[in-house]
């Protein structure tokens, strides 16, 4: 298994050019969004989640990422988080 990385802050393209990759590829492919991985803030008001800097490193676990990462490489199925733009 090959895992390829593309990083960057919300909003700068990761998605197209994951994308693009996928369509050159002719074997099997899942593509892993780190927007999926923002932490919970469900505790926060809306205001102060509106008000969270969603591009500083803080802002996704890292851990629960490279762990599903691991058990994927591993042959392993994951439940990906499912993170909400509306609600933040």
């Amino acid at each position: 298994m090959l895992i390829i990385g593309i990083a960057g802050g919300s909003g700068s393209g990761k998605t197209t050019v994951a994308k693009k990759i996928v369509e050159r590829l002719h074997e099997h492919v899942a593509v892993i969004s780190q927007d999926s991985y923002y932490k919970d803030q469900s505790h926060l008001s809306m205001d102060e989640r509106q008000a969270l800097n969603f591009d500083h490193p803080d802002s996704i676990e890292w851990d629960l990422l490279c762990r599903q990462l691991k058990e994927l490489k591993g042959g392993k199925a994951i439940d990906q988080p499912v993170y909400s733009f509306i609600s933040c």
